[in-house]
């Protein structure tokens, strides 16, 4: 633990690249702290002594009880730590420490959120949240990995991590940690405690979570049966295009002789097997009526749905400008102040036997290793897979248990205690089916959702209806930890695919390259095996034996790909095999392939016209703005004959555009805002106030489920009940796809809208889209002015980020210090540069390339990153949005990696000793 510092910092000090910037910065916030005083009232004075505090020693020495030598953490112009040990331990503990300097508010809030314990820093407002948490027992599962799963070695490198942080809180108060503590300290006596290795290990669960697959969809077809019928319902979730968007693997099959995927076998040779296909009809029925949504259940990293997702790609070296492989990555999340990611070196002096670690990239505060990144032989990435890992059970529960398989069980029960800062302790009863834990005793939503179900046989607890169960792989222990670490090491492909292994939680597509020229992909994950005749995309009846899970689909039989003809490889959230050529589901619920389509097309077009992809090609690809869907509507807009002056000078911004949405672009903010209107007039408005905006109130006719004297009313006055970045129609790829369907079809009935007002009904496809593209000229008359010279996509598509507790619970004077922003952004909703907004709720950025990077892959000195914000934590450094200008712009920072070029990079160096 600390026992003595030294501060080597001199006069020298001044004269290292980027430190007079940085101080000026610095005194320049420091003002804004002050100006606190006034803001967060309770009396309080905060001096420029409790906003330095916090910041962390980044030179000179420090003491550090446990390390067996001296670690050298060597950061650059932009705070960006390379750590330096002769021991696995030694480095994992200075990991766990120099994070801690950086992060630890941050990793503080995210242990408390993922063990269900918010309300102890925050009181009483986060009970519920803490209550679902808390029924979904992330922190037990997380323990039981920790005590009965993990390997050793890995219980051994998240020990020296959490020494680390502990090692750097010893001693210290709140205000000396970070100034979010001053503030939580005028209303609340918290202080923070000892860091521990389960802690780490829950942060998975969190990203699982997020990450879960289709469970929203699984909700938003019972919700709309409310309104639409089966086959309408199929319109809004078409299949996945096959023939248009590629899918990740194109080749490759089960072997019938070893009975493991083989990228050389032809589906013609696949094993028959039985797979899950549709939902069960009389389910269906009995679904008819569900009422609410799933909006207050927390989303820990942005809005869940179709724009949660990542772009990667890697092209092997036969087509590259530098003949070694390139691989790109941007995973896409919410926008939030810090970073979700930490960008970091963790490099053994010499390997060895005790020493085994030379990587750096992107990692998680909280968690030791690296998440995403390189080490001295192998490349990877990722993106979320969107495997089905989820499913709703209706169960039919009573004080004895619930039904299964004709006979009641009892429930698995748990108490837990929910300790409320400023209040006094809450209880909560855990019940849990074979199918899970009952989420519906939590959730307002969930409940409803059993309540509503019209059944014939009710369940004695409920009024109408059923309790719902989640089922959920990450509820089960699992060695994700194991492979996080096992990737690190790794040194080929067949060491790569071991690791993948044990990936178990969240599923993740992999790829990877390496310093001999391969490049490859893999599909891990637990993912499970369903009964023929249930394909996850509705809630199931938990007491019917039939719809259990029968297993997981074994590792060997997952896809994958090496070194494939074409020489490069794409993932973008879209379909990982054509289902038609695999035996297995993986999920009926794909991102629909406009990214990845838009990927592929760029690198297939430079390789098969003879050109080598460099890593300036790379870094643009990821800016690209391309917009499919306006690729296919705007030669069908610009025929619409307009005799609205006005309107007829908003679609001349048409004429001449190249579909690519930059920030400047004025014909890219009235497209959008004709695409808006067209989903509100043709779908949004058909759709159940469960899922459209919170706000939007319209007249309708009755919904099918309302009882007698309701039917007997022409038009219902229904207001949206769902928050603005998870309403729907969201304007993501699955509608591009849904419209691509119909668009040709002038009288399909998705076109046609009732009267509104003196405006007469609209009867077909260029009624609506007419009115959309009137409706779209006076919404950005009232937000960007009359004047179209004066319109732009940025000023429209806008960035803030947002701290994440105090930036959006605080005082409003505390938010505004606390939060950056805004910047006006190109992209949008699935283009490669995917700056996601919601289209129901507005051009807001809810979900962005949270970082960026190319890898050139064994010339690791040429590979460049960036970050969304910056490395620190704390508000008022100078690293805390350093970068995001650069991103913004689409710049990539250097990478320094090798010893010669991180000593060249190096501005502060900081030892810390035995």
């Amino acid at each position: 633990m600390p026992a003595n510092t030294t501060d080597s910092s001199g006069p020298s000090e001044a004269k290292k690249p980027g430190r007079k910037k940085g101080r000026r910065a610095r005194l320049i916030v420091l003002v804004l702290v002050l100006a606190l005083v006034a803001g967060v009232g309770y009396g309080a004075y905060w001096s420029v002594s409790t906003v330095r505090a916090s910041y962390p020693q980044t030179t000179g020495s420090i003491t550090l009880d446990g390390l067996s030598g001296d670690v050298e953490v060597k950061r650059d112009s932009y705070g960006i730590p390379q750590i330096y040990a002769d021991s696995d331990a030694d480095l994992f503990r200075a990991q766990g420490f120099v994070q801690a300097q950086d992060r630890f508010w941050e990793m503080d809030v995210r242990r408390h959120m993922t063990s269900g314990r918010l309300s102890e820093m925050f009181g009483s407002g986060q009970v519920e949240t803490d209550s679902f948490l808390r029924t979904l027992g992330w922190r037990q599962v997380a323990q039981k990995e920790y005590d009965e799963v993990l390997d050793e070695s890995t219980k051994k490198n998240l020990q020296a991590y959490a020494e680390g942080v502990n090692a750097y809180l010893k001693g210290k108060e709140g205000r000396d940690i970070s100034v979010e503590y001053a503030a939580l300290g005028l209303t609340n006596d918290y202080k923070p405690g000892e860091w521990t290795p389960v802690d780490s290990v829950a942060w998975l669960k969190a990203m699982a979570w997020d990450l879960r697959g289709n469970m929203q969809d699984e909700i938003d077809r019972s919700l709309l049966t409310s309104r639409l019928d089966q086959d309408q319902i199929e319109d809004l979730y078409p299949g996945y295009p096959y023939k248009q968007h590629k899918p990740i693997v194109e080749q490759g099959a089960i072997s019938p002789v070893t009975g493991k995927f083989d990228p050389e076998a032809t589906p013609a040779d696949t094993i028959g097997s039985a797979t899950p296909q549709g939902a069960g009809e009389g389910l269906t029925t009995q679904l008819a009526a569900l009422s609410d949504t799933l909006d207050e259940i927390p989303a820990l990293l942005g809005p869940n749905g179709n724009g949660i997702g990542s772009n990667s790609w890697v092209v092997g070296g036969a087509h590259t400008t530098s003949g070694k492989a390139l691989l790109a990555n941007d995973p896409h999340l919410a926008p939030m102040l810090p970073s979700l990611w930490y960008q970091m070196g963790l490099h053994c002096r010499k390997l060895s036997a005790t020493c085994q670690y030379d990587t750096a990239g992107y990692t998680f505060s909280g968690m030791p290793g690296v998440i995403i990144g390189h080490n001295q032989d192998i490349a990877w990435g990722l993106t979320n897979l969107g495997a089905d890992v989820t499913d709703l059970f209706l169960e039919k529960v009573s004080d004895d248990g619930y039904l299964y398989d004709g006979a009641t069980k009892p429930f698995k029960t748990r108490e837990e205690t929910i300790k409320v800062a400023g209040g006094r302790d809450r209880t909560i009863t855990v019940r849990e089916t074979n199918n899970g834990p009952l989420v519906s005793d939590r959730s307002k939503e969930l409940d409803k959702v059993g309540q509503k179900a019209p059944v014939s046989n009710a369940a004695p607890d409920r009024a109408d209806g059923y309790a719902v169960a989640l089922k959920w792989t990450a509820l089960q222990p699992g060695k994700s930890m194991d492979a996080v670490f096992a990737i690190n090491r790794a040194k080929d492909f067949t060491t790569f695919r071991a690791a993948a292994r044990n990936f178990e939680v969240p599923s993740q597509n992999l790829i990877y390259a390496d310093t001999e020229g391969n490049i490859g992909y893999q599909a891990p994950g637990k993912i499970p095996v369903r009964s023929a005749g249930f394909d996850g995309t509705a809630p199931a009846p938990g007491w019917d034996p039939k719809y259990a899970w029968k297993g997981y689909i074994p590792f060997d039989e997952l896809p994958y790909e090496y070194n494939p003809d074409r020489g490069y490889i794409v993932t973008a959230n879209q379909a990982v095999i054509d289902e038609e050529k695999y035996p297995h589901l993986l999920t009926k619920d794909w991102g629909y392939g406009a990214r990845s389509q838009r990927i592929n097309d760029l690198l297939a077009q430079k390789i098969k016209g003879g050109e080598k992809v460099s890593t300036d090609d790379m870094q643009k690809m990821q800016m690209d703005n391309f917009s499919e869907i306006a690729a296919l509507l705007v030669p069908e807009l610009k025929k619409i004959n307009i005799s609205d002056p006005s309107v007829r000078e908003a679609q001349k911004l048409l004429d001449g555009w190249d579909y690519a949405q930059e920030s400047d672009s004025a014909a890219a903010a009235y497209f959008n805002g004709v695409w808006r209107n067209i989903l509100k007039l043709a779908f949004g408005n058909k759709l159940p106030k469960e899922m459209r905006v919170k706000g939007d109130c319209i007249y309708v006719p009755p919904a099918k489920n309302s009882g007698p004297a309701d039917q007997q009313r022409k038009l219902v006055r229904e207001c949206g009940q769902r928050d603005g970045d998870t309403a729907q129609p969201d304007g993501g790829d699955r509608w591009f796809q849904v419209v691509r369907e119909i668009v040709g079809d002038q009288d399909n009935a998705w076109w046609k809208a009732p009267a509104r007002g003196r405006e007469a009904a609209l009867e077909s496809r260029d009624d609506l889209f007419a009115r959309a593209m009137e409706d779209a000229r006076w919404e950005l008359t009232s937000k960007l002015g009359k004047n179209i010279s004066t319109w732009s996509w940025g000023r429209l598509h806008r960035l803030t980020l947002t701290n994440q507790t105090l930036g959006t619970e605080g005082p409003g004077l505390l938010q505004r210090a606390l939060n950056r922003g805004p910047w006006n952004l190109g992209g949008g909703e699935a283009a490669v540069n995917a700056t996601g907004w919601n289209a129901a709720g507005g051009y807001e950025v809810v979900w962005v390339p949270s970082m960026r990077m190319v890898v050139n892959v064994g010339d690791w000195d040429k590979s460049r990153w960036i970050n969304l914000s910056g490395a620190s934590g704390h508000a008022f450094s100078a690293h805390y949005t350093d970068q995001t200008d650069k991103w913004v712009d689409g710049e990539l920072l250097d990478w320094s990696f090798g010893n010669e070029a991180v000593d060249a990079s190096t501005v502060d160096t900081l030892t810390l000793k035995p």
